[in-house]
């Protein structure tokens, strides 16, 4: 029997190769906006991205607010001239097409659809992972998708998981496991809700104190012996 038959996965940065697909947006609003391509403005524009998904992840700011507001922030810091809605633009049809995924993620899911119920939790923008699923390699072995935007709330609040537990038939909170990158939203929202999560850790970050954390990976080739023990 298995441990866990109902699997939740988040999607960028623990399926999806999000930070490939970012670097590659920003070339495309340089590009279209005329804005220097540099790694140097790069970075300053992640920091400011970073602040600004916290920010939501916290509950502060809408989704629709905080993926301009990256912008206009980084264009004012920097003391650039575009506009930031277009800017904005550019940077979620670019993400559309990158369907890159993690190391193993292919493989993972192709063996697991096998024994199990995959399900991606995400918080990011809704047609962006739409299209992106849609044309992705994983997609025959996903289940279904939830995503914030659809639910009306997002990782890690109690109420995304409402949304998620109510459309997934037979789950329990000790039958389903969260494997996800972000200890903000993936890692807090299992915390939340009292379900069993897995860091997937690629990159060796310290634990974060006060977080539960049951399992964690470096590999996603890890998980197999945790949910087919």
């Amino acid at each position: 029997m298995n441990r866990y038959p109902i699997l939740l996965l988040d999607a960028d940065n623990t399926l999806f190769n999000f930070d490939a697909g970012n670097r590659r947006a920003f070339t495309a609003v340089c590009r279209a906006c005329h804005l220097p391509d540099t790694d140097a403005l790069f970075h300053a524009y992640e920091a400011v991205n970073a602040e600004m998904w916290g920010a939501f992840d916290r509950g502060e700011y809408s989704k629709d607010f905080i993926v301009v507001e990256r912008f206009r922030l980084f264009l004012e810091r920097c003391g650039l001239q575009a506009d930031p809605v277009r800017c904005n633009a550019v940077h979620l049809d670019s993400l559309k097409t990158n369907t890159q995924l993690m190391p193993n993620a292919l493989e993972v899911c192709r063996t697991l659809a096998q024994t199990h119920r995959l399900y991606i939790v995400t918080n990011a923008v809704a047609a962006v992972q739409k299209a992106r699923l849609a044309a992705s390699d994983i997609r025959p072995y996903i289940t279904d998708a939830f995503i914030s935007e659809d639910a009306g709330a997002s990782k890690p609040s109690s109420a995304y998981f409402d949304y998620v537990f109510s459309r997934i038939p037979g789950i329990t909170r000790e039958n389903c496991l969260l494997i996800g990158d972000s200890p903000s939203s993936d890692l807090q929202g299992a915390n939340n809700y009292g379900i069993p999560c897995c860091w997937y850790n690629p990159h060796g970050l310290a634990r974060p104190d006060g977080l539960r954390i049951d399992y964690e990976i470096r590999d996603l080739l890890e998980l197999l012996p945790i949910v087919n023990p």
